[in-house]
């Protein structure tokens, strides 16, 4: 809980802190090269989706980012894994700087235009923030956790199964190691005696058969 609070406060601040540079430093609409066409400083003002999609429905994504802020403080008192806590820290802290600017920046609450600065056109023609790194690759990280079955308390789903059934297999699996380990005993007391009524039937057997010497003339 601890660490997923961390990272979602520290994404947020590094988001808000960013936009508040380019605000104070660049003009609407202004490009500045950095590194060519690998990466650009391109202020504008998105009304729509992360990377600039979907113009027009700041309200949808308003009401969006709030059920997802809902949901990650809910599921958060469940976690005991180090990196749930981060993925779902970074998610938060996003969407919480997003949610921010839908909220508080013009043109009206609840309605307003997300900063967004950095591009890189050689990768793609969408304009984003650090809000939308921190959600893009939250959600991936998220996609990988779930296909790999790593729940909430950092154990594998599989793995936890398999103990689970190990566990309640214990107790059988002893009470049949006892079983074989009395079975010789027994074997070895019912089987002495049909082996000694054998040996004194034959012993009776050899002394009423031994024919008697003839006697000598």
């Amino acid at each position: 809980m601890v660490l997923l609070a961390a990272i979602a406060v520290g994404v947020f601040a590094l988001d808000q802190a960013a936009k508040q540079l380019v605000i104070g430093t660049m003009a609407e609409g202004e490009r500045i090269e950095v590194l060519g066409r690998v990466l650009q400083w391109h202020f504008v003002r998105n009304p729509g989706a992360a990377f600039s999609m979907a113009s027009g429905m700041t309200w949808v994504f308003t009401l969006i980012a709030a059920a997802v802020v809902v949901a990650i403080a809910l599921v958060a008192r469940r976690l005991r894994s180090g990196v749930w806590a981060a993925v779902l820290g970074a998610v938060l802290g996003g969407t919480l700087g997003n949610l921010f600017d839908r909220l508080f920046r013009p043109p009206a609450f609840a309605e307003g235009h997300v900063v967004d600065f950095i591009s890189t056109p050689w990768l793609m023609p969408a304009i984003y923030n650090v809000a939308d790194i921190a959600i893009v690759g939250g959600m991936i990280a998220f996609v990988a956790l779930t296909l790999f079955d790593v729940r909430l308390d950092g154990s594998r789903g599989r793995d936890a199964d398999a103990a689970a059934e190990a566990a309640d297999g214990g107790e059988p699996a002893a009470a049949d190691d006892d079983g074989p380990a009395a079975a010789p005993d027994d074997d070895r007391t019912t089987s002495g005696a049909p082996d000694g009524a054998a040996a004194e039937a034959g012993a009776e057997d050899a002394a009423t058969g031994a024919p008697e010497p003839e006697p000598r003339a």
